[in-house]
């Protein structure tokens, strides 16, 4: 009994570590653990990993106790060490022990709320929107690249000198007139009677419907030659609205340690579009990725996560402010960063036609 109360002890006692924001084991230990995670670069993904990684700890403790409990009674009651005894061939059974039963019945119970509260806990810190951002970046997924606004800037990273709302009035008002249109449409076709809205293809809303996206006056559109750089200030609080222009895409930057869903028309989808980081902490170039299959060109549909100082960031910003036609490129020559994605290869930029030509990378040049 004693034994048993020991082993529930210290299992639960190790599961209550891995909810702890402590850091994690480093060196080779650490990185063993991590299974393959990537280092955070954000309080948020600190804390996935975090977390992660005290779980494997504790299951790696649950998994020696038991293993250990195990492999003793395979040799401490085998037949023959009975026989060499003089023993029974079977050991003293203790079946219908109710203290040993709770003891087995609530431990399970407690590692399984143990978890469960460090989970939410953790969730709720990384989904959290509280977090006060100071830049607002719209996210328009599409088939298949990127397109990344700046819909608000605060006033100490602003190109202005006050806070910047960077909505590009004129677009966003022709966006918000394709609802109508397209319902108006749909009624001249017969397809609604008595001014009720016709159903469409995604929750009754037309696919020429494009009043749920922003636009922006400072915007950067990935092509089919440039991979998209989104640049953005490091040690800055930072709120994402992503949603997806014609189908499921997903916003991915693995040293986030998250990624979220980019749908048409989000609400509609009951889909929460918006996610925010407290800070980046490190500061350089991490590649970002479409992670929902999205079609023939899924697997190149990458982008740049730039993180630069908020003094570079605001410098980029009154670049693009004071010269709207220049590129991004240029914007970011301007602040002595490399003009084009660094972090994506392979990346193969004419998407022909895949039944005519193969719509792979040579790594072997890629790497010249």
């Amino acid at each position: 009994m004693r034994n048993a109360t020991l082993a529930g002890v210290l299992g639960a006692g190790s599961l209550a570590l891995t909810g702890c924001d402590v850091a994690a084991p480093g060196g080779p230990v650490g990185h063993f653990l991590r299974m393959g995670w990537p280092e955070g670069i954000t309080p948020e993904a600190t804390a996935m990993g975090n977390f992660w990684v005290w779980v494997w700890v504790a299951a790696w403790i649950i998994g020696a106790i038991m293993w250990g409990l195990m492999l003793w009674s395979l040799f401490r009651y085998s037949a023959k060490r009975a026989e060499k005894n003089g023993k029974g061939e079977f050991p003293r059974q203790t079946g219908y022990n109710v203290p040993l039963e709770l003891v087995l019945t609530i431990v399970p119970i407690l590692i399984v709320m143990t978890l469960f509260f460090f989970t939410v806990q953790t969730q709720d810190r990384v989904t959290a929107l509280d977090k006060d951002p100071k830049v607002k970046v719209d996210v328009t997924a599409f088939q298949w690249n990127w397109k990344f606004g700046y819909g608000e800037v605060a006033e100490d990273l602003s190109p202005t000198g006050s806070l910047y709302n960077g909505r590009d009035e004129e677009r966003q008002k022709a966006a918000d007139h394709s609802a109508e249109f397209a319902d108006s449409t749909r009624e001249s076709h017969g397809e609604a009677s008595h001014g009720e809205h016709a159903a469409g293809p995604i929750h009754g809303k037309s696919k020429s419907d494009m009043s749920y996206l922003h636009f922006d006056k400072i915007e950067t559109l990935g092509t089919t030659d440039e991979v998209p750089v989104l640049v953005l200030p490091s040690q800055t609080p930072i709120e994402f609205d992503l949603a997806g222009a014609d189908v499921v895409h997903s916003f991915w930057v693995p040293e986030f340690l998250f990624k979220r869903d980019a749908f048409p028309h989000p609400e509609a989808n009951k889909s929460q579009r918006t996610f925010q980081v407290e800070k980046i902490e490190k500061e350089g170039a991490f590649v970002g990725r479409c992670a929902e299959m999205c079609g023939t060109y899924h697997a190149m549909m990458n982008f740049e996560l730039r993180v630069v100082s908020p003094e570079k960031f605001k410098q980029y910003m009154e670049f693009r402010n004071s010269n709207p036609k220049a590129s991004n490129a240029e914007a970011l020559k301007s602040i002595g960063e490399a003009p084009y994605a660094t972090s994506t290869s392979p990346f193969l930029s004419g998407r022909e036609d895949t039944r005519n030509s193969t719509n792979t990378v040579d790594l072997n040049k890629s790497a010249q």
